[in-house]
């Protein structure tokens, strides 16, 4: 349901943003009488959503008071929850990091085992901040794995054994808790910390699997039921013989991911065991693992291709563990899509290695957890509360 126009919610979103920084800037703004807005501003500030302090330029009579959002005590976490490690940043409702670590972990342990490790990392890491519990507002978690979002429930995620339709968001007391694919949030905090102009992206995890994110208008699109972006189960001819984890055959993270690359290695005679492994051997000079990145390069390409023509993005960002060797992986990716889609689509077309890195999904979940909580229905709920 959206808020009315005008409700505290909206005028919240103006400050936030920069758009209105003095009570005159929302009136002007919102087309608001100043009496209304003095009664949303005033039930911001009580509820220590917003504070007002002198420093504004004078135009001649008394300096107008500024607004600003108020963040000291407020604060979210992202929480990056891959195969093998945790890693969490706790942030304010800017988005500034104020802490972040990261542990190994095997979310193979399941849910009973993980999510404690979790709760006590964010605990850590609000002591760390000086950050009080009951200022968590709320927790962003990325997972690798299919999520039904609206429940924060994975679904039959192949590398989460007993995780399917696991509550996630139950699990913790206090925050609201959401719970999106990793490739998700890894796409947001691309894209608000990278291409914030952009209004159509994808984002391209190859890592063991292969998946990817999209942002079109500026916002995530998940599809349906979540499953918006899976890339990594597209069939890709001449490849029948490669059988994929999930039941098929010749998918493309079957023949293209850092695990089927991985295995490919070691059956040349050079001992690989996950995409890591691929990393080192590729930048220690192995010609073999140079040739096979490459054409995996090939491989992603002709499935990008297809969804250029189909969906027209103006960026494509390669992130995941392969991308650590991106002049390789690039390489091919971009002689396929330039070769194989239209002219039109790739008229304006840029493809780059990810800039925000191994911390794309853990800032993507805090921006996940500040994007739902400054919205204007949450607002709105928080102040008629």
């Amino acid at each position: 349901m959206s808020s009315p126009p005008g409700s505290p919610g909206d005028v919240l979103t103006l400050i936030s943003a920069g758009s209105a920084t003095t009570r005159s800037d929302l009136a002007r703004v919102t087309g608001l009488a100043r009496s209304t807005i003095s009664q949303r501003v005033d039930a911001l500030i009580e509820r220590g959503l917003v504070e007002e302090s002198d420093g504004g330029e004078s135009t001649g009579g008394r300096p107008p008071r500024q607004l600003r959002l108020h963040t000291e005590d407020h604060s979210v976490a992202g929480v990056d929850l891959g195969a093998t490690h945790c890693r969490v940043a706790l942030m304010d409702l800017t988005g500034a990091v104020l802490a972040e670590s990261e542990e190994p972990l095997h979310v193979a342990e399941g849910p009973e085992v993980v999510l404690p490790r979790v709760d006590r990392l964010v605990d850590q890491l609000l002591a760390e901040a000086g950050r009080p519990r009951a200022g968590l507002r709320s927790l962003g978690i990325g997972v690798p794995g299919p999520v039904e979002f609206a429940t924060g429930r994975p679904n039959n995620p192949p590398i989460m054994p007993g995780w399917n339709d696991y509550p996630v968001p139950d699990y913790f007391r206090g925050p609201t808790v959401l719970v999106d694919n990793d490739v998700n949030v890894m796409a947001l905090g691309e894209h608000r910390n990278a291409f914030a102009a952009t209004g159509h992206l994808l984002f391209v995890k190859v890592g063991t699997g292969i998946g990817c994110g999209i942002v079109t208008g500026g916002a995530l699109h998940r599809g349906a039921s979540g499953s918006a972006g899976d890339i990594g189960h597209i069939r890709v001819s001449g490849h029948e013989e490669a059988g994929c984890r999930c039941g098929n055959s010749a998918c493309l993270e079957a023949v293209a991911g850092g695990a089927a690359l991985a295995r490919r290695l070691t059956e040349l005679g050079f001992p690989a065991e996950s995409g890591a492994d691929v990393v080192k051997l590729v930048q220690s000079g192995n010609t073999q693992a140079l040739r096979l990145v490459r054409e995996a390069g090939r491989l992603i390409g002709e499935v990008l291709a297809g969804l250029v023509n189909f969906f027209n993005p103006e960026v494509i960002v390669i992130g995941g563990a392969l991308a650590r060797v991106h002049e390789h992986l690039l390489a091919g990716i971009r002689e396929t899509v330039y070769r194989r889609s239209l002219p039109l689509a790739t008229h304006h077309l840029t493809i780059v290695p990810s800039r925000t890195g191994v911390n794309a999904a853990a800032l993507g979940a805090g921006i996940l957890a500040i994007e739902h909580y400054l919205s204007p229905e949450n607002i709105n709920r928080i102040i008629n509360a």
